[in-house]
């Protein structure tokens, strides 16, 4: 028997059996991968693993010991359904009596005061979208899957009172991944309403999850999508016919055009409001395969009503979760010993009659209903414009002998447009700015007579300080810029299918490398970007990770020393600075894979949008935000770092004014940690003073060297040697305050306490080698 394993590139099958267990068994049946189901290999990544499918009209990841599990028939082609004539009705709106009671029979919920709603969708569906256009809130919008790593909350524009969660992107509500916990949790705990986003062009994976929310018992409308595309690409949806098979109101929407929002809107308050819940939830047919799946189905249900009813669970959401093997719904119902054998024997019955185990038999019950809605309702739109522009950008973006020379090549025109042309220009723009406002309000000062403590500290404090870091916010604005073309494109979820074999080696998944590539902005949002991952292994590992990739906060480091010890190689420098980096985490990954991180990475299954423009508005609202955060951090952490560095440095322990800054607090603090430095070539106290102060924010250190040798040159204290040593100590030592609370939220206090120790001392040993070799040389 072949599996998908031994397909060939455009080889088609028709898959006999899904082997595997657990909750990667069922996701890989959740996404469609079920016995009867064809499927078509469309290429292998370039290192050989994993391996791209198209299934259901749309494409997904999977790793070739995964798809060696699943067994396939092949077959010569898969056939293209034959067009259903179906004719084209109006939409009814708001109010009118369709499927729904008269609205005088109607009460109004208690609940008027404040409605809840919950935001829920596929991942790359468009949601988060259509959560800006709901509440006109800035939210940024990506296009990798899982942008959304944490719910995120709003009001929806013209009713104070209706409060709206956007919730983590999620395939199902069988708990895979973190995010998909996170969702089904916020669902479990009965929001008003929900607002369940479909993709229109890719309807049948979507409303995958919508039976799923429909078992809910919770009121709800669904967000058909993308409808604009689906017309275009002379597709056709009967909306009416998909209502009265879901029993919910269904909305054409176009998230990004804001069509149908208004419509949606009105929907969405009307059913919360009066609380209409779904008019149908069961989607078993009695004479499918004998009515096994019916009957298994509803024999469990009859057997847990009560303990549903108590834990406040809907009762055929949890029969079917059960009948899955859900340990968390089977813990929250509290079976005793006889119930729970009981419904084994129910379900292994339903096995042997259906000739499918329990997972597979709940799945194609569920996607057999949607062929059959779909049958009755939807005109397959043709191949999109985009999925083919997609697939031609595909051949070269991953192609097998392009894909990671055109990764690098990406990467090195990002960075040599950063720090030599784009992000250069604006900054020597910007440097001169404020050293000429700088030079104003000196001579100001002095003519003015201004008392010398005031005039030192806003000179020597503020405007060399906050003033030198204030310049390099162009380089950072320039980086996130290029990173959210990048991301917003969908070419990040190619790198990540690029390099999961390379990042396997190292015991990650390819879905790390959108941390790590975060990581060379920020480390803020690279930690909490880990959230996406669906192991706890590799979201820790990951995490412990990011801070070796060098973020944007310490370009005005590089940039300085670079430019002021190696003038002629400043680009070759601060290259090799990223790439020891990244060396740095390889290596510390093969540590971690063999010590606190054993075992095998997450498997790799996940879908691969089609290539889109990156929005202007979501482009320029993230720049916005990121210059917004800059400055902000700038006027306040940086700024009270620079005014107690200065303080510290022109006053005694008397709080009597010095004239050398030797004779200082900040000195005599600094001296006691001279003695650890000094093996690096860093044995000034200056020195040791701007790097300790790093640890608020590392783009005070160079503004505390600006304070601190005021009037000096910095090569007066350094050699080459202890410059390169400085640099590689800047690049290795702990991140930040606000990395550190990052990695303290995400995974506790004692691993923040551990990544600061171990990375500095990392940092020093390493530090060391480099001195050592380039004094040699």
């Amino acid at each position: 028997m072949k599996t998908i394993k031994d397909l060939n590139i455009g080889q088609s099958g028709r898959i006999t059996s899904v082997g595997g267990e657990g909750a990667l068994r069922q996701h890989i049946l959740d996404m469609g991968l079920i016995p009867g189901v064809d499927i078509s290999v469309i290429k292998y990544a370039p290192m050989g693993d994993p391996v791209e499918l198209r299934v259901h009209g749309y494409e997904l990841t999977l790793r070739l010991e995964d798809a060696a599990k699943i067994e396939v028939v092949p077959i010569d082609s898969i056939k293209e359904e034959k067009k259903v004539s179906i004719k084209e009705k109006k939409h009814p709106g708001l109010g009118e009596e369709d499927v729904f009671k008269p609205r005088k029979e109607r009460k109004a919920s208690e609940h008027q005061e404040r409605l809840t709603f919950a935001l829920v969708g596929n991942q790359n569906s468009g949601k988060t979208t259509l959560f800006n256009q709901l509440t006109g809130s800035s939210q940024h919008v990506g296009n990798f899957p899982g942008v959304t790593v944490d719910k995120k909350e709003g009001i929806i524009r013209g009713y104070s009172y209706a409060h709206i969660t956007d919730l983590p992107g999620i395939y199902s509500l069988s708990p895979y991944s973190s995010e998909e916990i996170v969702s089904r949790n916020y669902v479990m705990s009965k929001p008003n309403a929900i607002i369940n986003i479909v993709d229109a062009m890719n309807i049948e994976r979507n409303l995958y999850l919508t039976m799923q929310l429909l078992e809910m018992d919770i009121p709800i409308v669904v967000a058909l999508n993308m409808m604009d595309e689906v017309k275009n690409n002379g597709g056709y949806i009967d909306i009416n016919t998909l209502e009265a098979e879901l029993g919910v109101p269904v909305v054409p929407i176009s998230a990004a055009k804001n069509e149908g929002v208004d419509e949606l809107i009105k929907h969405a308050i009307h059913v919360a409001k009066y609380q209409e819940i779904p008019q149908r939830v069961d989607f078993c047919d009695k004479n499918d395969h004998n009515g096994a799946v019916h009957r298994c189905l509803h024999g469990v249900r009859h057997l847990i009503e009560d303990h549903a009813k108590s834990a406040h669970i809907p009762v055929r959401f949890a029969a079917s979760k059960l009948i899955e093997g859900d340990k968390l719904i089977e813990e929250a119902l509290q079976l005793d010993d006889n119930e729970k054998e009981t419904i084994d024997h129910i379900v292994l019955q339903m096995e042997k009659e259906r000739g499918l185990d329990k997972n597979a038999s709940i799945a194609d019950m569920r996607f057999g209903f949607i062929m059959k809605v779909c049958k009755k309702a939807v005109v397959k739109p043709h191949i999109s414009k985009e999925h083919l522009r997609s697939e031609s950008i595909d051949r070269i973006l991953t192609g097998k002998y392009t894909a990671i020379p055109v990764f690098i090549l990406i990467m090195m025109m990002v960075f040599y447009l950063t720090f030599n042309v784009i992000g250069a220009f604006f900054q020597d723009l910007l440097a001169k700015g404020v050293a000429h406002v700088s030079s104003l309000v000196d001579a100001w000062m002095i003519s003015a007579h201004v008392n010398p403590v005031v005039h030192g500290l806003v000179i020597d404090g503020i405007f060399e300080g906050v003033g030198s870091v204030l310049s390099f916010l162009p380089i950072i604005v320039t980086l996130f810029f290029f990173l959210s073309l990048l991301e917003d494109s969908g070419y990040i979820a190619r790198v990540a299918f690029v390099m999961d074999k390379l990042l396997r080696k190292m015991g990650l998944s390819g879905r790390s490398i959108v941390p790590m590539l975060i990581g060379f902005g920020c480390t803020v949002p690279a930690v909490m970007s880990t959230r996406t991952l669906p192991s706890e292994r590799d979201r820790r590992m990951t995490i412990l990770l990011t801070p070796f990739m060098s973020c944007s906060a310490k370009m005005p480091i590089y940039a300085f020393f670079a430019s002021a010890f190696f003038k002629s190689y400043s680009a070759i420098v601060m290259a090799g600075l990223y790439l020891l980096g990244i060396i740095m985490a390889i290596i510390m990954s093969l540590v971690f894979k063999d010590t606190l991180f054993k075992g095998e990475a997450v498997p790799f299954v996940m879908e691969l949008p089609n290539y889109r423009m990156p929005g202007v508005k979501n482009v320029a609202q993230l720049l916005w935000e990121k210059s917004k955060d800059f400055i902000q951090r700038a006027f306040t952490v940086i700024f009270m770092a620079t005014v107690l560095i200065w303080f510290m440095k022109s006053f005694d322990i008397h709080f009597n004014m010095v004239q050398e800054s030797h004779q200082s607090i900040l000195s005599m603090i600094s001296g006691w940690l001279v003695p650890v430095f000094a093996p690096l070539g860093l044995a000034d106290w200056r020195i040791v003073t701007s790097l300790v102060s790093g640890f608020m924010a590392k783009e005070s250190v160079v503004s505390t060297m600006q304070v601190l040798f005021s009037g000096m040159k910095i090569d007066s204290v350094l050699t080459t040697a202890s410059a390169a040593s400085l640099l590689v100590f800047s690049l290795l030592y702990t991140p930040c305050v606000a990395a550190i609370a990052s990695i303290k939220r995400e995974l506790g206090a004692r691993w923040a306490i551990g990544v600061v120790l171990w990375q500095c001392v990392i940092a020093w040993v390493v530090s060391f080698v480099i001195y050592v070799i380039v004094n040699l040389i």
